[in-house]
């Protein structure tokens, strides 16, 4: 059986939003034909006791506390780092040592690094006697979003130190998700948009296509719905993730006007941990509810008229839009929010612009009709990104 350890940012459990979701559902899958151990960060809000939670998934787990980083730490690597702020944002001496002691006693045929931000420990794998192989899981093309974050503020005076700090990651990242990339044994992207992007700065490499994916089940089979107020327009998501925020304040500053002209009692629901301190203002607004961290986003989700994704910046493929759509829930979304599903405008309504994208909106609270048949499409789509049928070609590429 083919020995792996996966090197996560935070504790994949419970899957409920992003990052967790991914790895989670990757690592039950291979639990279930390889010999899987983890070794992982976890976050100030996360379970100590998540070992016990994971013991009957992982051979063996390992959890060691998320390093605080200031803003002025920050600033400071701006300054006199070579490498891009992501590469550094976990540095953890303690999560090395652990890595380290583990390669010297476990013969483990795999690393598997769960995003670019865990590249860095991968020095010490390409370095130690053991020499297992290494898989990084691309979740984001991350250069990539740096760009398009670089090119949106540059538009916006307002926000050109923000474009000042993005080119200048945007160009770090570029050389090191390539270096990574050529270096490591296999490369996985979340969609063929990503791939080529990745190909772009490192040709020959060739990513294996391992799409997002969910647990259908988990989504489809949940009744409990929120209290919500009627319509009701639910964004989902970490909340101080810089293309959440971006997408939160164009949506409730150019569209939601236009929504409430036509519907006084709508609400517009933003749901998940963190809001950013940009988000304040909008508790003023009327209509609009920042709810911050739950435990559950389904019963907002389930309680949903309308799920929206109004995202300008961003890579790789949304996770809202698959647990959306296993609701059967009628979506609006751009095209950036909805980039990387092949054939997505068949499962929601594409729209780019404010006006269209609230006419989209009132059109479906008013058509009941419209908003039933799009959700059954939305759940036809979602049907296909099970990770049962999603997981079979990463495992026999890992057992080759």
């Amino acid at each position: 059986m083919v020995k792996l350890l996966m090197l996560t940012p935070q504790v994949p459990y419970p899957p409920r939003q992003g990052t967790a979701l991914r790895n989670w559902g990757i690592l039950q899958g291979l639990a279930a034909h390889c010999e899987v151990s983890l070794l992982s960060f976890a976050a100030p809000d996360q379970s100590q006791d998540a070992p016990e939670l994971l013991a009957s998934t992982v051979a063996r787990a390992a959890l060691i506390p998320q390093p605080v980083r200031t803003m002025k730490d920050r600033l400071l690597d701006l300054v006199r780092a070579s490498r891009p702020d992501l590469a550094l944002r976990l540095q953890s001496a303690a999560f090395r040592e652990q890595l380290v002691s583990w390669l010297d006693v476990e013969h483990f045929d795999w690393v598997l690094a769960e995003g670019l931000e865990m590249a860095p420990y991968l020095d010490a794998v390409w370095g130690h006697q053991a020499h297992p192989r290494v898989a990084l899981d691309a979740h984001n093309c991350e250069y990539l979003l740096q760009k398009r974050a670089f090119l949106t503020d540059l538009t916006r005076p307002k926000r050109w130190a923000g474009a000042a700090y993005s080119f200048v990651q945007w160009r770090r990242l570029r050389r090191y998700e390539a270096e990574v990339c050529r270096k490591a044994d296999l490369v996985i992207a979340v969609s063929d948009h990503d791939g080529a992007a990745l190909r772009a700065i490192a040709p020959g490499v060739t990513p294996l296509l391992i799409p997002n994916g969910i647990s259908v089940a988990d989504y489809g089979a949940f009744g409990e719905a929120a209290a919500l107020q009627q319509p009701a327009f639910v964004f989902t998501g970490t909340m101080d993730f810089r293309p959440n925020v971006d997408g939160v304040l164009w949506f409730v500053r150019e569209v939601w006007p236009r929504i409430r002209a036509a519907l006084p009692g709508a609400h517009f629901y933003v749901v998940g941990k963190r809001p950013h301190r940009r988000l304040e203002p909008l508790r003023e607004v009327p209509g609009v509810v920042i709810t911050g961290g739950v435990p559950d986003t389904r019963p907002f989700i389930r309680a949903a008229t309308v799920y929206v994704v109004p995202l300008w910046v961003g890579g790789g493929t949304r996770f809202k839009i698959l647990e959306a759509g296993a609701m059967q829930k009628p979506m609006v979304s751009t095209s950036l929010g909805a980039e990387g599903f092949p054939d997505v405008g068949t499962a929601l309504t594409l729209a780019d612009d404010a006006d269209s994208f609230a006419r989209a909106c009132i059109g479906l609270v008013e058509d009941r009709t419209l908003r039933d048949a799009l959700g059954a499409r939305a759940g036809d789509f979602v049907a296909s990104y099970d990770w049962q049928a999603l997981l079979p070609r990463m495992i026999r590429r890992l057992q080759q």
